[in-house]
């Protein structure tokens, strides 16, 4: 292994900074996720006692480094029984993640399906929607036209979105990775007023609009028929069938869109 430096008769490695930078950030990461709390007090308190016999035995501190010694060797199962909805809250959420569902497999829904359902769904009552779905770069400057919301993706959620009453059922939904991550959203519109002789509302325009400029697949649910459409890169594919939608979506965005590896440690520290 390759030395960088020593300090003493320490030699510090590379292998030794990547180790100090990981368990750096988990800690880190593991305030975040008990920030607020009791438990938060206990662990800044582990930590200086932590900290403070490490200290103690490098420079020789024998009877402080006997006392903390003792502390020490059972704060591993003092940790697991003070810490134990937060261990559970852990392992629930890494469960939910994509490293996670390597060696797990889930019943959850698929992205995919999920937003087929609903659509489907509002096709039949007739209500009117607008789901963009990112596919690589975020639109993070349309996103703040709307409303932040950074909820998961639910069938009911995107029902209760569209529905006719609802305050934010106007302007689009934009959906990253497995969150909705805003809505009511003001998109950009298509200069085209008309494909195929059949002119276009202004739902239809702004999905189409959207995928002009962005690497989005948009799903455009019209009130005023019930017809499923997809607008995806500068193309309109209108009446389409829950079968067609599906396949069109797992297409481009694949049967898993909601393993979204990119925002696995944003969405860890997002947890408390």
């Amino acid at each position: 292994m390759l030395d960088l430096f020593k300090i003493g008769f320490f030699t510090v490695s590379l292998l030794d900074i990547v180790d100090i930078i990981l368990v750096s950030y988990l800690i880190y990461k593991l305030y975040t996720l008990i920030r607020g709390t009791i438990a938060s007090q206990i662990f800044i308190g582990l930590i200086i006692v932590l900290l403070l016999s490490i200290t103690a035995q490098a420079i020789d501190l024998k009877a402080l480094s006997w006392i903390l010694k003792l502390i020490t060797d059972i704060w591993v199962i003092a940790f697991i029984i003070l810490f134990q909805p937060e261990i559970r809250r852990l392992l629930l959420l890494l469960g939910r993640n994509p490293f996670g569902r390597v060696f797990a497999s889930s019943d959850e829904q698929s992205v995919v399906d999920i937003i087929t359902e609903a659509s489907f769904e509002m096709a039949q009552h007739q209500h009117g929607a607008l789901i963009v779905i990112v596919k690589s770069v975020g639109i993070k400057g349309i996103a703040e036209t709307g409303e932040l919301l950074n909820a998961k993706v639910t069938k009911s959620l995107i029902r209760s979105i569209f529905f006719p009453r609802s305050p934010l059922h106007d302007g689009a939904a934009i959906i990253n990775g497995n969150k909705i991550e805003a809505v009511k959203c003001t998109l950009p519109l298509s200069q085209k007023t008309t494909i195929n002789g059949e002119a276009l509302g202004m739902r239809h325009r702004a999905g189409l609009g959207i995928s002009e400029e962005a690497d989005v697949i948009t799903v455009i649910v019209s009130e005023e028929t019930g017809s499923i459409s997809i607008a995806e890169g500068g193309k309109l594919y209108r009446g389409l069938s829950k079968e067609a939608l599906k396949n069109k979506l797992i297409s481009s965005l694949g049967p898993t869109k909601d393993k979204n590896w990119r925002g696995i440690f944003e969405q860890f520290g997002r947890q408390k």
